[in-house]
């Protein structure tokens, strides 16, 4: 569910919140209603998930507000591009050091992944469009205001986004109990670290995508960590390795 905090409903109200260029993350658009041709254009103009929902499902969502159809729920803060990413390495004259989000959809997990990634010197996060948390105040106030200094992209498709890091001699490194001990994998080199959805680990499609697999010894009984937890030893490897090497 939205957050509500980021709540625009009404169709005069969503129109102008798209074209004056308010961070909007998703619009939910009434089923078989008409007359919503600009906005819907509008929202995909600015890269905005577009969605049809049932009129009771938009009442929910705008709390008994008269919604005419519409209802949008924006961002804290716009999105960085990848290409804005891939220029931070660029400009600090660092190799890229950059954390991807494969259906991470816990607000207080992404949070907490922009919050260690901000301090271990990471370029950025890249999530993908669908099937993600976003930017939302939840999120904001779990990374401690981290997501205010490191950019966040936001891609329609993780695979493609994949493919580009590529094209710039950056290797991916997939997050996986199949993979090697990440103590024993070399971090050199550009690095996209990619993080699993809470549940499900890495979808299938991006781990074939990536170069390694990397994994933590699990010791105990309980066989995975929180991802937000597991994605803060592997950035900081990343550190210790980069630190070491000069």
């Amino acid at each position: 569910m939205p957050e509500k905090d980021n709540l625009i409903i009404g169709r005069n109200p969503v129109r102008e919140a798209l074209r004056s260029g308010t961070p909007i993350d998703t619009v939910y658009i009434s089923q078989g209603s008409g007359g919503l041709g600009e906005i819907i254009a509008l929202a995909k103009e600015q890269g905005a998930v577009v969605k049809t929902a049932d009129d009771r499902k938009l009442s929910q969502l705008a709390e008994g507000g008269a919604h005419q159809g519409v209802v949008a729920f924006g961002a804290v803060a716009s999105y960085a591009s990848l290409e804005d990413l891939l220029e931070v390495s660029r400009k600090k004259g660092t190799k890229p050091f950059l954390i991807l989000c494969d259906e991470i959809e816990d607000p207080h997990n992404l949070g907490a992944i922009i919050r260690t990634a901000e301090t271990a010197g990471a370029d950025g996060v890249i999530i993908p469009k669908r099937r993600s948390a976003m930017l939302t105040p939840t999120v904001y106030k779990t990374s401690a205001g981290a997501a205010s200094w490191l950019p966040v992209a936001r891609v329609p498709n993780l695979g493609a986004a994949i493919d580009r890091l590529k094209e710039e001699n950056i290797w991916i490194y997939g997050t996986d109990m199949d993979g090697s001990l990440y103590t024993e994998t070399n971090f050199d080199g550009g690095v996209a670290l990619v993080i699993g959805s809470e549940g499900n680990g890495m979808s299938r499609l991006i781990r074939e995508k990536c170069d390694f697999l990397v994994k933590l010894p699990m010791m105990g009984r309980i066989t995975s960590l929180n991802a937000s937890v597991a994605a803060g030893i592997f950035m900081y490897e990343v550190v210790r390795q980069r630190s070491m090497r000069g």
